[in-house]
């Protein structure tokens, strides 16, 4: 099993959903984050007084899936949070040792 987290743009979140379930690929976890990468934040003006936005808040979407369909998960993801634009996001694949659903006791791929 693959767990994959996705830090992308707001606007997109939705969209990611859409191509995730789209794909066969269910259930996620969706966090407000905020950080910086290249973007190094913004400069905004608020009542004629400039500052600087250092974090720049975005989305970050956690979904654990069986091996098979990782790459299937990747694309959709890719696909769906894609603007062109500097700050468009990561995604972080990492492995899942084991999974286990509390209701029922099941692991595994059954737990999913």
């Amino acid at each position: 099993m693959k767990k994959i987290e996705a830090i992308v743009r707001h606007f997109k979140a939705e969209d990611v959903k859409e191509a995730l379930v789209s794909a066969g690929i269910q259930g996620m976890t969706v966090s407000e984050v905020r950080g910086f990468g290249r973007q190094k934040g913004h400069k905004e003006i608020y009542r004629g007084a400039e500052y600087a936005v250092d974090f720049v808040p975005k989305v970050k979407l956690e979904v654990i899936v069986p091996a098979a369909l990782c790459e299937t998960a990747l694309e959709a993801i890719t696909k769906a949070a894609r603007t062109g634009q500097v700050g468009d996001g990561k995604i972080f694949v990492s492995e899942v040792a084991t999974v286990v659903r509390i209701r029922t006791g099941e692991t595994g791929d059954e737990a999913l």
